[in-house]
């Protein structure tokens, strides 16, 4: 008996499908490869839609999936980046490096645009503002709130506790597992109408620094004169602005080595040769301090400088020191230099 070819059948047409079950069919193809995406970015209208897509959909054929894959993989290698697609997730994203008053109104802008989430305003909020509830609240309820933190602001706010009151409520997270989703949102709403009804200090700074901040730009003698009256008045307030000072000879003592070079960078060459010349007299050892920890020939040139600029007297040389410490602060606010901890 005779064996005839037959002409095989032609493969089936690949399947046409909307974009909407082309999504439902990589979410299964993900699904059944143990690699479960996360749809809670979806609206809940999205994410109803797509499980609807998914039970309507019947069997999918090998070449129709191969297509769609191909399809999302072509997109996924063209693609740069991603947005979150809401002013939330924006916020999200960059929050930790925005301003307090920023946050708030982009915390408004993103409730505005779906339910109110008290969460996102507390931990938007300036950690000062969430101590007070660290320290009058229950172990349990602290425990929520630093769950709902950022793990860096947690970290940050547990460290401000007192060894004891941190250890139990660090143990208080352990209770925290069976706590519902509606227990959460009612703490979160509690402790905003607590935080909303603190009053928001008008000044950043407390009081010793801001007067510290003022006296470091002052002349010597009317400093040492306000500390004098301080401390007949209040000896407690002036301890406190004594180390909220900081003045050209403290430099030696609050400034890295390593940071010199980028501070005197930042101090014009006229201000650093008068700074230095009157450094010599008033705070020679800050002057070492500087000269030491920059490149020696620029030491060499500015010590001649300074050497050549002769004795430089009354306020001239008060300033010049004070605009070197003035960018030292600059820079220290700016969080391109860190500065050492003053000793108690």
């Amino acid at each position: 008996m005779e064996l005839t070819d037959r002409e095989q059948d032609p493969p089936p047409p690949v399947v046409r499908l909307s974009n909407a079950d082309k999504a439902a069919v990589i979410v299964r193809l993900l699904v059944s490869e143990g690699a479960m995406p996360r749809l809670t970015g979806l609206s809940l209208r999205q994410q109803e839609a797509l499980v609807r897509r998914m039970a309507a959909l019947g069997a999918v054929d090998r070449r129709t999936l191969a297509a769609v894959a191909h399809e999302f993989a072509q997109r996924l290698d063209g693609m740069g980046l991603t947005f979150p697609g809401s002013v939330a997730g924006a916020l999200d994203m960059v929050r930790e490096h925005l301003s307090e008053e920023a946050r708030e109104r982009l915390t408004d802008l993103a409730e505005a645009d779906g339910p109110p989430d008290p969460w996102r305003r507390i931990a938007a909020a300036d950690p000062d503002r969430l101590n007070p509830i660290l320290v009058r609240e229950s172990a349990e309820v602290c425990a929520i709130l630093l769950s709902k933190l950022p793990v860096a602001k947690a970290a940050a706010l547990l460290a401000e506790l007192p060894a004891d009151r941190a250890r139990v409520v660090a143990h208080a997270v352990a209770l925290t597992a069976a706590i519902g989703d509606e227990t959460i949102a009612r703490v979160g709403a509690s402790l905003l109408d607590q935080m909303q009804a603190q009053p928001v200090p008008a000044f950043s700074a407390p009081p010793a620094d801001r007067v510290g901040a003022i006296l470091n730009a002052a002349a010597a003698a009317t400093r040492d004169g306000v500390l004098e009256g301080l401390e007949t008045h209040d000896a407690e307030f002036a301890d406190h602005v004594r180390k909220a000072i900081f003045t050209f000879d403290h430099i030696p003592k609050r400034v890295e080595p390593t940071d010199v070079p980028k501070v005197m960078r930042q101090v014009d060459a006229a201000t650093t040769v008068t700074a230095l010349a009157a450094g010599m007299q008033a705070a020679p050892v800050a002057v070492e301090f500087l000269l030491e920890n920059m490149s020696k020939r620029m030491a060499e040139q500015l010590r001649d400088d300074a050497e050549a600029r002769g004795q430089v007297r009354g306020p001239e040389g008060e300033v010049a020191m004070a605009e070197v410490v003035t960018v030292i602060r600059s820079l220290a606010d700016g969080g391109e230099i860190k500065l050492i901890a003053q000793e108690d």
